[in-house]
């Protein structure tokens, strides 16, 4: 017993000891990193940015403890804002000693929304003179599809260009929930609103299929018209290469379809671009990451005028409060409110640019928002201008805006409203578990999840979706008009 309880202690303090040594090594991190963003970047002459896409991308950046953990170990990976990306883009075309843009498409994991928007910066730095080089060992279908905007796509001699089209692969639960003994009780009015589906079903519904089909034709749409007007490519032949699967065939039939510019290894894109630009091979190239733009002083004047447009961004899920343990806390809807009421009082903001990327989430949340809004919209005019998502509840906060404003490919609408409580009780009788209760009303104990609804309780909660899909209709219907 003795051994037992200093095993035991060792083990606790080992514990404490590790959680306290990488706390105060994740502080050391992050003191770094905001240490380094504070250093502006000088920008010697024939310099290059380069995006080194390898991570994730989100709206906004924001210090993430994934990222330091990632530098602690040594992975090459990060969290890259958009806005970041854009403003960076834009600085290099208005500093004459930022040559052109070196691409490097590793991975990335984002929507073809955001990625539009990159692209589409690309091409106005293009408009500058400059030039955009991309290069990937494998380049993945979302990134080729940014890539394909450079002058020059150089890919690996044993690289693959993934170029299939688009799918959309749901999971269906229903039988395994049966399985178990679990049964998901389901109240929603919207016939395209699918959300559900997955719980109750085992494949697409007719309407859900039409959506989806819907909206992944028009993304792949737009997507082989992009690649054709920047590789000079017809659609058709775009459509015949998926078709074909040409990513299994040698790199060289990506040359021959024009896909691609060049095979070269990644090591040799260096004196590409050095041969490219004209300087001597030997000598040095230097190269700006992300980071290194960030830093870069943007030659603008000091706006003293008092007319600020203020850009506020609302992403993620729309909740009641904040979730426990998230890492990024989303929309919550007391604090928005509180947020857009200062804008609202600040009498140096003149207008208000709302970036929605949300699928949604809270109705009760999402009325409260939109509330607020339109007491803003009131007072200065209003700009939503959506991201990849902005469905169901992120639609409803947007909607009274003056004007909106969204990439091709953003998904949005959604407009339903649903509600989903499970049935646990086959699973607890099959595990031995049984339940009793005492009440003192006829409905005390409703939304017991040990027991099935009976039909007066279903009625209630019916009412109340129908009540919030009516709210909701009404709310898009003013802001239509």
């Amino acid at each position: 017993m003795k051994d037992f309880f200093k095993f035991t202690l060792a083990t606790v303090t080992g514990i404490i000891l590790s959680t306290i040594l990488l706390f105060i090594i994740g502080i050391i991190t992050l003191f770094g990193i905001v240490s380094a963003s504070d250093n502006e970047t000088t920008v010697k002459e024939n310099s290059v940015m380069m995006l080194n896409m390898r991570g994730t991308l989100v709206e906004r950046t924001q210090e993430n403890p994934i990222d330091i953990l990632s530098k602690l170990i040594k992975e090459d990976t990060e969290t890259y804002g958009l806005d970041d990306i854009l403003a960076s883009i834009k600085k290099a075309k208005e500093n004459k000693n930022i040559k052109g843009i070196y691409l490097q498409a590793s991975y990335l994991s984002t929507s073809y929304a955001s990625l539009q928007e990159i692209r589409n910066a690309l091409l106005d730095f293009k408009e500058s003179g400059k030039f955009v080089i991309a290069y990937s060992d494998t380049y993945s279908q979302k990134l080729y599809y940014l890539s394909s905007v450079a002058d020059k796509v150089l890919l690996n001699p044993k690289g693959v260009i993934e170029w299939r089209g688009i799918s959309s692969t749901p999971l269906f639960y229903k039988d395994l929930l049966k399985k178990v003994g679990v049964e998901m009780q389901i109240f929603k009015v919207g016939t395209y609103k699918s959300a559900v589906e997955p719980f109750i079903s085992t494949e697409m519904s007719t309407a859900n299929r039409e959506q989806v089909t819907e909206f992944i034709n028009s993304v792949w749409k737009q997507i082989t018209k992009d690649v054709s007007a920047s590789r000079n490519i017809s659609v058709d032949s775009l459509n015949a290469y998926a078709d074909r699967m040409l990513m299994f065939y040698p790199a060289e039939e990506t040359i021959s379809a024009g896909l691609a510019d060049a095979l070269i290894y990644r090591n040799d894109v260096r004196n590409y671009l050095k041969k490219m630009m004209r300087i001597d091979e030997k000598a040095s190239l230097p190269i700006l990451g992300l980071n290194d733009m960030i830093n870069v002083k943007k030659n603008l004047p000091k706006d003293r005028s008092g007319n600020i447009v203020a850009v506020y961004y609302a992403s993620g899920e729309i909740t009641d409060n904040p979730i426990s343990g998230a890492t990024n806390e989303g929309i919550v809807g007391n604090k928005m409110i509180r947020d857009l009421r200062r804008l609202k009082e600040n009498e140096d903001i003149k207008a208000v640019v709302l970036r929605v990327n949300s699928p949604g989430g809270s109705a009760f949340a999402s009325e409260q928002i939109w509330h607020a809004v339109k007491e803003l919209k009131a007072t200065k005019p209003v700009i939503v201008s959506m991201g990849d998502y902005a469905a169901s509840g992120g639609y409803y906060i947007s909607c009274i805006a003056d004007t909106i404003v969204a990439e091709p490919t953003t998904l949005t609408g959604s407009i339903g409203i649903f509600g989903m409580i499970p049935n646990i009780k086959e699973l607890s009788e099959k595990i031995g578990i049984t339940y009793d209760v005492v009440k003192t009303n006829k409905y005390s104990d409703i939304g017991n999840i040990m027991r099935p609804f009976n039909e007066d309780e279903k009625a209630l909660i019916q009412m109340t979706v129908s009540q919030g899909y009516d709210t909701f209709i009404a709310r898009c219907a003013e802001g239509a008009v």
